[in-house]
């Protein structure tokens, strides 16, 4: 395999500015001159939109800027030890050490491996000191070659002063005996899932404690062995999602947090596991019929933030098949015409290419074949669509009860589609019913899950006896006691938006939103969505006109605001943003144009007082305008890409283009005021070109 540094790839005591982006530049140039890469633009801007996100500087004086994009041509470390500090964001100062990890865009998760292990070579004094010792590129090479592989750096140190022995029972001298295991994940599985993971790694050292972390994220892992989690004193679950395979924690003291605290306070969360270890009362992870319940003093995570987790795990699966059904239902409509709801049954009843229907009124190009083709896209779509619901509650249990949990919640959303359907209400209890059937599918899967059973029967209780106590017992609950109420409540509930016309349709989506900017891919703008996508779901959504086809449409356009906004303001002024932060303002006129609201985070994360409730402001103006001109949308996603999926088009570019104004003027005019001169000055000076 290819060496991952040479000597071309190091350079020492160089002076490359007190910038991030002036120092990335200057080692992707590096990487290219190494002809590891076609541009060093490319390069240098993929790793500056990452550095956007979050600084990568570390404690210590170390910093790991990285990304993964096609230029890249083999995966690739690039190292500076700077003669003069830059800033990477880390929280002690700046940085002298840099490593800069490029990868290929079909790399898989090989940068991230290199990353986490890096990042705890980082934390040893002996490895830093080695590296700023260095005399030569072959030195390099040698210790991140050691150190990369697992083996122990074999550099001698200079002796360090004798540490004064820690007192007896003290937190230092447990820790020394104590072992500590974690789960991360966010709900995207990308960026912070690794980050708390390596937080939690390096505090975990830092401590003394033995640790090892399963980073269950979107480009895999490598999960703890058995023996890992049997020799744990106690377990750390730092996930914004259900944990993969809880059961395998059973009985272990546990401390739980989203990812945020992870990342920001991961010392405080090393020591808390370390306490609930010495705790019998401590929490413990469900499972074991001898684990003291959730409820027990402790780390306790209280109602609102594991109900909120539960939902976001529900929400996280059932993203996939959103995208999937939402965005063929739209490509049928593009190839076949709205009709293509009346007529798609019979076309697949009658499916044969020597005998093709009629093309639609509205068909692409009048083509029969095309028609065809999309009335069977269509269909496909509606299909993975019919799967909402239930994924929806399935992951809900599952977040709650762990695999047990799947098979009574997939079957309680789909009992929400059947329970309560009338001629006047076809939908049942709908979406809401799912929630509830999830949510009681899993406390009732968790609950049977804490009963003492014979040791003969244990191995049948989570994959037998759990499934079919839970799904009888709340199937029979849904359908003889909650039937008539949730679908009461969903009948009325489209029932309103049916009715909702005028000011009230306005009001309806200057909230929605206000709800989609509030936190830009938070729990808010996740509610708004959901709320959005499920009504899509529904009888009668995808028909011409519909109020949850104007609901979709006002999601989407007011979760375009935001990047687009952002992008406007640092296109027309500059000089108050960061070079960094220009850099990232191209890169989100695509992403507010795919709808992808998260692009503005590094904006709102930098400067939230001016940011939010400008993009909030553009929200609700954009949203309110786009239920008061009757724009209606039937794709789940896709931003502008989808506009032939969207009806009455003109008032759906005029109501983004108002709503990104409004924003866009609002916090140009925000960051103005009480803007430092000093801080702008530099902050117009460009970034060292190579």
């Amino acid at each position: 395999m290819e060496q991952l540094i040479t000597p071309e790839l190091v350079s020492l005591d160089v002076d490359l500015g007190t910038e991030a982006g002036g120092v990335i530049e200057a080692l992707a140039a590096q990487v290219v001159a190494a002809g590891r890469a076609g541009s060093a633009v490319d390069l240098a801007a993929a790793a500056k939109e990452r550095e956007a996100l979050a600084g990568t500087g570390v404690p210590g004086g170390i910093a790991i800027p990285h990304c993964r994009t096609a230029t890249v041509t083999a995966p690739t470390l690039a190292f500076a030890r700077l003669s003069n500090r830059a800033d990477f964001g880390a929280p002690d100062g700046p940085a002298d050490i840099v490593f800069m990890i490029a990868a290929p865009e079909g790399a898989g998760n090989a940068h991230l491996k290199l990353l986490s292990s890096l990042a705890r070579a980082l934390v040893r004094s002996d490895f830093t000191q080695a590296l700023r010792d260095a005399q030569s590129a072959d030195d390099v090479i040698a210790l991140v070659e050691e150190a990369t592989s697992g083996v122990d750096v074999k550099q001698p140190a200079p002796p360090a002063p004798a540490a004064a022995e820690a007192p007896a029972g003290s937190t230092a001298e447990t820790a020394a005996r104590q072992r500590v295991v974690a789960v991360t994940a966010c709900t995207t599985g990308i960026a912070h899932t690794y980050m708390a993971a390596d937080a939690l790694a390096q505090a975990a050292t830092d401590a003394g404690v033995d640790f090892a972390v399963e980073p269950q994220g979107s480009s895999g892992s490598t999960p703890l062995t058995p023996e890992q989690i049997a020799s744990a004193d106690a377990v750390i679950f730092a996930t914004d999602v259900g944990v993969k395979d809880q059961a395998r924690f059973a009985g272990k003291p546990v401390v739980r947090s989203g990812v945020k605290r992870a990342i920001n306070e991961p010392r405080a969360m090393i020591d808390a596991a370390l306490a609930a270890a010495a705790d019998p009362s401590a929490q413990r992870v469900e499972g074991d019929a001898d684990a003291t319940t959730a409820d027990a003093a402790g780390d306790d995570e209280h109602i609102g933030k594991k109900l909120q987790r539960w939902l976001l795990t529900g929400v996280s699966y059932m993203i996939p098949f959103v995208a999937a059904g939402g965005l063929m239902i739209a490509l049928g409509f593009l190839l076949a015409g709205y009709d293509v709801t009346d007529t798609a049954g019979d076309i697949l009843a009658n499916n044969s290419l020597t005998n093709l229907p009629e093309a639609g009124d509205h068909a692409l190009f009048g083509s029969a074949f095309l028609y065809y083709i999309g009335a069977l896209v269509f269909l496909l779509g509606s299909w993975a669509f019919s799967f909402l619901v239930p994924a929806l509650a399935g992951y809900i249990a599952y977040a709650i009860a762990d695999r047990p949990g799947i098979a009574p919640g997939f079957v309680m959303g789909y009992a929400a589609g059947q329970i309560g359907v009338t001629e006047t209400n076809p939908n049942g209890a709908g979406f809401i019913g799912g929630i509830v059937g999830g949510l009681l599918a899993g406390l009732v899967a968790a609950w049977f899950a804490h009963r003492g059973v014979p040791r003969w029967l244990a191995g049948l209780m989570p994959v037998v006896v759990i499934p079919l106590v839970s799904t009888l017992v709340v199937g029979m609950a849904m359908i003889l006691v909650l039937a008539k109420p949730l679908a009461w409540l969903n009948e009325a509930l489209v029932d309103g938006l049916n009715s909702m016309t005028g000011s009230s349709a306005i009001v309806l989506g200057a909230v929605l939103g206000l709800m989609m900017c509030f936190d830009l891919g938070g729990p808010v703008n996740k509610a708004a969505y959901v709320f959005a996508v499920t009504g899509l779901s529904t009888a009668g959504a995808l028909d011409a006109g519909s109020s949850q086809s104007k609901i979709m449409a006002a999601v989407m356009l007011a979760g375009m605001v935001p990047p687009l906004a952002m992008a406007l303001s640092t296109a027309l002024r500059p000089k108050l943003y960061a070079p960094a932060e220009r850099e990232n303002g191209k890169a989100a006129w695509l992403l507010g144009a795919s709808f992808i609201s998260e692009g503005a985070i590094p904006f709102a994360a930098a400067d939230p007082f001016r940011v939010l409730p400008a993009m909030m402001a553009g929200g609700v103006v954009t949203g309110a305008l786009s239920m008061a001109m009757g724009v209606t949308c039937v794709a789940p996603h896709g931003g502008i890409f989808v506009f032939f999926a969207v009806d009455n088009v003109l008032w759906f570019f005029v109501s983004l283009i108002i709503g990104t104004l409004v924003a866009g003027f609002l916090v140009t005019v925000l960051k103005q005021v009480g803007h430092d001169k000093k801080q702008a000055a530099l902050a117009a000076d460009d970034p060292v070109t190579v």
